[in-house]
């Protein structure tokens, strides 16, 4: 027995080119981990809702390991999240995650990322974004996938109209204790069906996906 078998979304993988999605295996979850508390943007920045980036490195760390922990069993008819580490040619670089409720009816997913700083300004960003929309449009399904960034993370926002996002309007939210304002974008299937070719140009090779078959199955099952 593997963990694939019982668990089809842990078999998911998507790469193209230098850069792969995998599932996080507990090993890959402790680079990943380290990684974090290393650093993942500026001390005078928050890009995160939730501000899971602050603390010491050990307090990331454990923040980190203990989310992950929560979002694996998530991944069905109702509840739709995935989270996927980012490697680079074999080293975990960040976390490429997905997540939409009510899946089975609405096939809408929103994504989010981290990068660890170490990595950040290659162009890592704009491919692992890339390689998740391929994923899930083109393995998933998805009907609409959207984003949201704060208006001063300018790297998040160019990512988005990069590889074809349209504008979906933008709104004020609480970000330690100030309001600050979230610019909101989104992407059809008939608009990704538009701009998958010069997408597919970004990925350095041609794209390769396996387990979507299985996960597809899973994501028409409700867990009781």
């Amino acid at each position: 027995m593997s963990i694939e078998g019982v668990w089809p979304a842990a078999g998911l993988r998507i790469a193209a080119g230098d850069l792969e999605l995998r599932w996080i295996t507990d090993e890959l979850l402790v680079r990943l981990a380290e990684l974090a508390g290393r650093g993942v943007h500026t001390p005078e920045t928050m890009p995160f809702t939730v501000p899971w980036t602050r603390g010491t490195p050990q307090q990331v760390a454990r923040t980190l390991i203990a989310y992950q922990w929560g979002a694996r069993s998530q991944f069905d008819a109702r509840s739709m999240r995935l989270e996927l580490a980012v490697v680079r040619r074999g080293e975990p670089v960040g976390v490429q995650a997905a997540w939409g409720d009510g899946w089975a009816v609405l096939r809408e997913a929103e994504t989010g990322s981290w990068l660890g700083r170490a990595h950040q300004g290659q162009g890592i960003g704009t491919r692992m974004r890339v390689l998740m929309l391929w994923l899930l449009f083109e393995g998933l399904g998805a009907a609409h996938v959207v984003s949201t960034a704060f208006a001063d993370n300018v790297s998040s926002n160019a990512t988005s109209r990069r590889v074809g996002y349209e504008p979906d309007g933008r709104s004020r939210v609480d970000r330690d204790g100030q309001a600050a304002t979230r610019h909101r974008h989104r992407m059809s299937v008939e608009r990704w069906e538009a701009v998958r070719a010069q997408n597919a140009e970004l990925l350095g090779g041609p794209v390769v996906m396996t387990g979507v078959e299985r996960a597809r199955d899973q994501l028409k099952q409700v867990r009781g």
